[in-house]
């Protein structure tokens, strides 16, 4: 018997697609289970891909996630609404394949840290933000601006793209630093591109005054008033995704225009 949950759009057609696969499910013998499943079926689009991660991100020793599309963007999913049944069909018959993606790990002071799927942002929208920023124990730079973005390979097209940074390709276990919209004159500069790090870097964002600032973790946030440090790296913590079909790295590229 396998263990699965559903988490969807809330949307009429996502809605009645969630209302098919669990009926079909259940029929076969799998138990739902919202508390601890093996598998959870994101029916919606990326940004229902990203809930249903961070929900159940505490069980990702376990657990694994699986995409239907029904949304506007779907870069996460494997299956359209309308290949509902092959969908059921393959979770029924088929051996998934696990494909780990790693995660970004943030921590603020010392605080409890927090992971992201796609990227990290430091950004302030009412004053420019200054950051002391430091690779592993060294110097990099003074940024000013709105903020600075840090992205994993799944999140360089998320983001990252609209800022446009560098795409980078599936399974390069990189992060990509961006800065969001910084200043550039005789007085003020800083490096004014996409920066590709190895997985093994450490990023440290520093500041005198975060008033104002907000640190944005894919769809979450939290204030940075009473924060002095920002550390940003790849996570050990991974999450899986159950790959039933293969869909090339190159066609997903494509849905995104």
């Amino acid at each position: 018997m396998k263990k699965f949950a559903i988490a969807a759009k809330k949307d009429e057609i996502s809605y009645a697609l969630e209302s098919k696969m669990k009926a079909a499910l259940i029929q076969a013998g799998w138990q739902e289970d919202k508390q601890s499943p093996e598998i959870v079926l994101c029916i919606g689009g990326d940004g229902t891909f990203l809930y249903a991660v961070h929900k159940y991100m505490h069980l990702s020793n376990q657990v694994s996630f699986l995409g239907i599309h029904t949304g506007t963007l779907g870069f996460f999913t494997d299956y359209t609404k309308d290949e509902a049944e092959e969908c059921i069909h393959d979770l029924l018959s088929k051996t998934p394949v696990f494909r780990e993606v790693s995660l970004l790990e943030i921590q603020c002071d010392n605080k409890e840290k927090v992971y992201a799927l796609n990227e990290m942002r430091i950004e302030n929208i009412i004053r420019t933000q200054e950051l002391d920023v430091m690779i592993d124990e060294e110097h990099f730079e003074i940024f000013r601006g709105t903020g600075m973005c840090v992205c994993t390979q799944s999140g360089s097209t998320a983001y990252n793209r609209s800022l446009r940074g560098a795409v980078i390709e599936q399974d390069l276990n990189l992060i990509q630093l961006h800065e969001i919209t910084g200043i550039h004159h005789h007085k003020y500069h800083s490096l004014g591109v996409p920066f590709v790090l190895n997985s093994n870097r450490k990023i440290t964002f520093t500041s005198n005054d975060f008033t104002n600032a907000f640190l944005c973790y894919d769809f979450l946030n939290q204030a940075l008033d009473d924060v002095h440090q920002i550390r940003v790296q790849l996570s050990d913590k991974k999450i899986q995704l159950a790959k039933y079909r293969e869909i090339p790295y190159l066609k997903r590229l494509k849905s995104l225009y």
